[in-house]
């Protein structure tokens, strides 16, 4: 087996692991029944779909050109600092709204 070969394998096996996550991310944004429990959705699972997508890239342009690829690891590190910190704020601002939610959500709350 050649060396772009098992690049290409490799860069393709990330795809389709980033992209599997992306997916199970979407469904569930689309299927969690509340808004809490529909945060975890893009911001687990499609976070780490999204990076493995971008190491796949950095891969792959690292191999195509001049050297390092490095545009991508910036991508990376805005997404991964970016992603909980949104979430968190989303959160604190539903439940300073008092956003409805299943009973189960948030056992861990000192009001319950």
């Amino acid at each position: 087996m050649s060396e772009t070969s098992w690049i290409e394998w490799l860069v393709s096996i990330l795809l389709l692991i980033g992209a599997s996550f992306a997916l199970i991310g979407s469904f569930g944004l689309a299927r969690l029944p509340d808004f809490f429990m529909r945060l975890h959705g893009p911001t687990k699972a499609t976070t780490l779909g999204v990076g493995s997508m971008i190491v796949a890239s950095m891969v792959f342009f690292s191999t195509r050109g001049d050297g390092l690829s490095l545009h991508e690891l910036l991508i990376a590190l805005f997404l991964f600092i970016t992603a909980p910190v949104s979430a968190h704020i989303v959160a604190k601002a539903a439940l300073h709204v008092r956003l409805p939610y299943r009973k189960d959500t948030r056992h861990w709350h000192r009001d319950s």
